[in-house]
């Protein structure tokens, strides 16, 4: 329960004072009207919230009901914002984030190296770098549990998505820290089976009767591969995954030509680089984190220890 000791919202011409201690709101009948006001409908916030329908529609009554106010038009299944909805949602966005932050200073305070910590970086980084890492981690800190996540999309730290990412792009967001730990480089590689059968390119202009894989979606790579004046269009692409270690699987076994850092091509057998006059592909390492999780002794624990490890000093 949240309770409101002094607050005034003014809602349109509808001024709501809450000056009664005595007057408590359900954080629950709040965070089902912002998920509702976010999702666009009670049955895509339900699923988000895991209840069901009605439990859902009737936390966001009660809201209204406590409040006096109507907050949604009813369309069919769509959910659409009144004006007072709409005012009263930028204060409920805010009170999120505040909590978001009262629960980072938290676990920045806590000084002891045990607790948990979430780790996230693509799972081509995870599968050939992290092993090593948490084998010595484990010896420093025996009683720190490590969640690993393998994701290719950006996290986001604010909400605590993960405590520490390693990421390939430097953050923008003022609450996060991030520290630049080397440049990893990339190049072209297909299998020997596939050039095999398909042909060795001797120039740029020989990839457009290729096979390519790519880990992420297609007009997203063909956009980041536009400057190397690749002529390939999306039918090039005749597989592709959301896993980058599917992806080079997938490359090993045969099916076409994909990028991959150096230090894991180079220990895959049967694998050849392609082109191999070509620029390489630059992929920066940033670590990050939140600067709030910095205080706390496991955070930083871990972050100049991957740092060490993933610079190799």
């Amino acid at each position: 329960m949240i309770s409101f000791y002094i607050a005034k919202i003014r809602i349109g011409a509808i001024q709501i004072c809450m000056l009664d201690t005595r007057d408590t709101f359900d954080w629950n009948h709040i965070r089902a009207f912002l998920t509702t006001a976010e999702e666009g409908s009670l049955s895509a916030a339900a699923r988000k919230l895991n209840f069901t329908q009605p439990t859902l529609s009737r936390q966001v009554a009660a809201l209204e009901e406590d409040l006096g106010i109507v907050l949604f038009e009813r369309f069919g299944r769509s959910m659409t914002l009144t004006a007072a909805g709409g005012e009263l949602l930028e204060h409920v966005r805010a009170m999120r984030e505040a909590a978001n932050r009262v629960s980072l200073v938290a676990s920045g305070l806590n000084q002891e190296v045990k607790g948990h910590v979430t780790i996230t970086a693509t799972d081509v980084y995870l599968m050939h770098i992290l092993p090593k890492f948490l084998r010595d981690l484990r010896g420093r800190a025996p009683n720190l549990a490590v969640e690993v996540v393998a994701s290719d999309n950006v996290q986001d730290l604010i909400r605590r998505e993960a405590d520490i990412a390693i990421r390939h792009v430097r953050p923008k967001q003022p609450e996060l820290v991030a520290r630049l730990l080397r440049e990893d480089e990339g190049y072209f590689y297909a299998s020997k089976d596939y050039l095999d059968l398909h042909g060795r390119p001797e120039a740029v202009a020989h990839l457009a009767k290729h096979d390519f894989i790519t880990s992420s979606e297609i007009p997203r790579m063909l956009e980041y591969l536009k400057p190397m004046a690749f002529p390939i269009e999306a039918d090039n692409f005749r597989t592709s995954s959301n896993s980058g270690l599917l992806a080079w699987e997938l490359c090993r076994q045969g099916f076409g030509i994909t990028p991959m850092v150096t230090h894991v091509a180079e220990s895959t057998p049967g694998i050849e680089r392609i082109l191999p006059e070509l620029p390489p592909i630059v992929l920066p390492v940033w670590l990050t984190t939140h600067k709030e999780l910095l205080n706390s002794r496991r955070i930083r624990l871990v972050f100049d220890m991957l740092a060490q490890h993933l610079t190799g000093s």
